[in-house]
C-alpha cells in the first residue's frame, strides 16, 4: 500500500507533489508555483510540522490537459472531465480558486488564530495527502495535482455512473431491493473499513458522496471533511472523550457553510468554533483521540457531533445507517422543516423502521445508536444476519454488479474541448460569493424546499453522467 512520507523537497520546493524530472517549459510555471508555495507554506507546515512530498502523484501541466466538460461543483471546487495529452483514460479534476481562498486571509480567523485561508489550504492539502495513500479499488486513486497563480487541484479517477442518490431515484419506487442495499452496503462497509485501518474518519457518507464507477461498483468521493485520529483500533467500541467548556455547539454554530438547498448543508471544520491548535481531546481510559469540530451534512450528523460530546470513527457506522435508512424508504430518518428541528429529532428520536422486522431493518436500528459506545462496531456489521452467507473477499471482484453505467459519446471520444479552466473556476466562485451575500440576508431557520436542490443539482449542468464533489 503506498503511503504518504514527510521529507525535505529539493529543487522547486513545490507543494504539489512532482515527481523529479520536470518538463524544460515548465521554468516559468515552476517559478509561479515556488511564490505560491512561500504563500501557501505557513498553512501547510502548521499542519505537516514539514514540507511533504508522497513519491505517488507529479505535478500537472494545465496546457497539457484536454478538457472534455465541467462535471459540476460543490462547496469547494468546480470538477472538470479531462484528459491527459498521449493517454486514453479519463479523469476528475477538482479544481479550487485561489482568489475565492485569499479573501479569506483579511476575514474572519479560527479559534486557533490562524486566518481561514489558512485553514482552506490545509484541507485542500490534507485531502490531497489523503488521497495520495489510498490502495483500494473502492477509493480514488490521485494522478496528479494542478498549481497555478489562479487555482490549485488535483485529478482523480472518473466515475461515469453518477452517485447513488441519482441511481436510487430512478429506480420505479425510488428505493432499492433488499439484495442490491447488501451489495451496497458490504462495499460502503470494505470502503469505511479501509479508511478506518488508515486512521481516516470520513465524517461525510452520503448518497451523493458515493459514486458508481465505470465496473459497476462504488467509490467513495470527496475527504474534505475527513480527519485523521491516532487510534488504537478502529473497530474499539468509543469511550465519549469530555470536551472543554467552550466546546459545546451554541448560536454561535450559525457560521455553517449551508448552501441553498436542504439536501447538502455541510458543516465545514474551519467555522467550527473547535478547529485551530487544538480540536481533538482524549479520555483517560482510551488511547483513541476524540475530535470536537462540528462537521458533517445536516441530516447525516452524528448525535455526538450535535451534543459536542467529542467523535470518532464510530460517526460512519451512523451515516452508513442513515444512507441504508434512505435507500430502504426513500428519505432519510430524522428531517425536519429547518436545521434546528432536524438536529433536535436527531438527538431525541428513534428512527421509524416502518415494516416487519428484517435483519436489514435491525441493522439499521444498531447503527442509529444514539450512544456511540452501544452502537455496532465493524466486526458486528461483518457478522450481522443481513450479510448471512456473504463472502466478503470477494465482493469488489464481483463481475456483474447490480447497475453498469455507460459511457456517453463526449466520453467514449473527449475531442479536444477549449474550456479556460481557470476563467470558468473564478466565476463560478464569484457568483457564488454573490449568492452567499444574498443567502445571508435570509433567516437559518427558514424553511427551505428540498426540490431546489433537485433541480439545481450539479449534475444538470452538462449531460447525464457527472462526478460531483
Amino acid at each position: 500500500m503506498p503511503a504518504a512520507t514527510n521529507h525535505q523537497s529539493e529543487g522547486t520546493g513545490s507543494v504539489s507533489g512532482e515527481a523529479p524530472t520536470m518538463l524544460k517549459s515548465d521554468e516559468v510555471l515552476e517559478n509561479k508555483r515556488g511564490k505560491i508555495y512561500a504563500e501557501v507554506r505557513p498553512a501547510y507546515t502548521a499542519m505537516h510540522g514539514g514540507d511533504h512530498h508522497d513519491g505517488t502523484s507529479h505535478s500537472l501541466d494545465l496546457n497539457s490537459l484536454n478538457i472534455v466538460s465541467t462535471l459540476g461543483r460543490g462547496a469547494k471546487g468546480v470538477v472538470f472531465l479531462v484528459q491527459t495529452q498521449g493517454e486514453e483514460k479519463l479523469l476528475a479534476l477538482k479544481a479550487i480558486s485561489r482568489s475565492a481562498i485569499e479573501k479569506k486571509k483579511h476575514g474572519k480567523t479560527t479559534a486557533g488564530g490562524s486566518s481561514c485561508a489558512d485553514d482552506e489550504y490545509r484541507r485542500i492539502w490534507f485531502e490531497r495527502d489523503v488521497l495520495g495513500s489510498f490502495d483500494h479499488p473502492l477509493l480514488p486513486k490521485l494522478h496528479g495535482v494542478l498549481v497555478t497563480d489562479k487555482i490549485v487541484g488535483y485529478a482523480v479517477d472518473y466515475c461515469p455512473g453518477r452517485d447513488l442518490n441519482y441511481l436510487r431515484k430512478i429506480q420505479t419506487e425510488k428505493m432499492f431491493s433488499n439484495d442490491i442495499i447488501r451489495f451496497y452496503a458490504a462495499e460502503l462497509v470494505l470502503g469505511l473499513e479501509y479508511l478506518h485501518g488508515l486512521g481516516i474518519v470520513y465524517r461525510d457518507l452520503k448518497p451523493e458522496n458515493v459514486m458508481i464507477q465505470e465496473n459497476g461498483h462504488l467509490m467513495l468521493v470527496d475527504f474534505d471533511l475527513s480527519t485523521k485520529l491516532p487510534s488504537k483500533s478502529a473497530q474499539t467500541s468509543p469511550i465519549i472523550a469530555k470536551p472543554e467548556p467552550d466546546m459545546k455547539p451554541s448560536r454561535k454554530k450559525k457560521r455553517f457553510c449551508l448552501s441553498i438547498n436542504r439536501r447538502d448543508p455541510e458543516i465545514s471544520p474551519k467555522h467550527s468554533a473547535t478547529l485551530g491548535a487544538n480540536n481533538s481531546t482524549s479520555s483517560d481510559s482510551d488511547s483513541t483521540e476524540k475530535s470536537n469540530s462540528f462537521v458533517g451534512t445536516e441530516e447525516y450528523v452524528a448525535p455526538e457531533i450535535i451534543r459536542g460530546d467529542g467523535h470518532d470513527f464510530s460517526v460512519d457506522w451512523w451515516c452508513l445507517g442513515i444512507v441504508l435508512y434512505e435507500m430502504l424508504y426513500g428519505s432519510t430518518p430524522f428531517r425536519g422543516v429547518n436545521r434546528k428541528e432536524t438536529f433536535y429529532r436527531i438527538i431525541t428520536r428513534q428512527p421509524n423502521l416502518t415494516g416487519e422486522l428484517t435483519p436489514l431493518r435491525d441493522l439499521i436500528g444498531k447503527l442509529l445508536e444514539k450512544d456511540p459506545r452501544k452502537r455496532i462496531s465493524v466486526g458486528e456489521i461483518k457478522g450481522h444476519d443481513f450479510f448471512k452467507g456473504l463472502e466478503w473477499d470477494s465482493i469488489v471482484d464481483m463481475p456483474r454488479p447490480p447497475f453498469i453505467p455507460a459511457l456517453t459519446e463526449a466520453e467514449a471520444s473527449p475531442g479536444h474541448g477549449k474550456l479556460d479552466v481557470e476563467s470558468y473556476v473564478q466565476r463560478v466562485f464569484a457568483i457564488k460569493e454573490e449568492g452567499k451575500t444574498e443567502n445571508n440576508q435570509k433567516s437559518d431557520e427558514e424553511p427551505q424546499n428540498r426540490d431546489l436542490w433537485d433541480n439545481n443539482h450539479p449534475t444538470q449542468i452538462q449531460h447525464d453522467n457527472f462526478l460531483v464533489f
